[in-house]
């Protein structure tokens, strides 16, 4: 198993997160292949909150994947950080 971060995305100062958080997260897992793809091969699919130096917040999608599958990941999407 491997632990990816698939999207990371910034986010200002807010005060409840999870409620501004909502609406990027559904974008990028509905209407991005990336996303799909994750959502069905990613059973422990979580975010998590990161203040940065610009007083806002860079928000982590990561969730464990396969070896097999993280290797199809990084051979469909090239452009994902490792």
């Amino acid at each position: 198993m491997q632990k990816i971060t698939f999207h990371e995305f910034q986010m200002g100062d807010v005060d409840d997160v999870g409620v501004y958080v909502a609406h990027p997260l559904n974008e990028f897992i509905s209407n991005t292949e990336k996303g799909r793809w994750v959502s069905d091969h990613c059973n422990d699919l979580t975010w998590y909150c990161v203040p940065n130096e610009h007083m806002g917040n860079t928000i982590k999608v990561r969730g464990s994947v396969t070896d097999r599958d993280a290797t199809e990941y990084y051979l469909r999407f090239p452009d994902a950080a490792r």
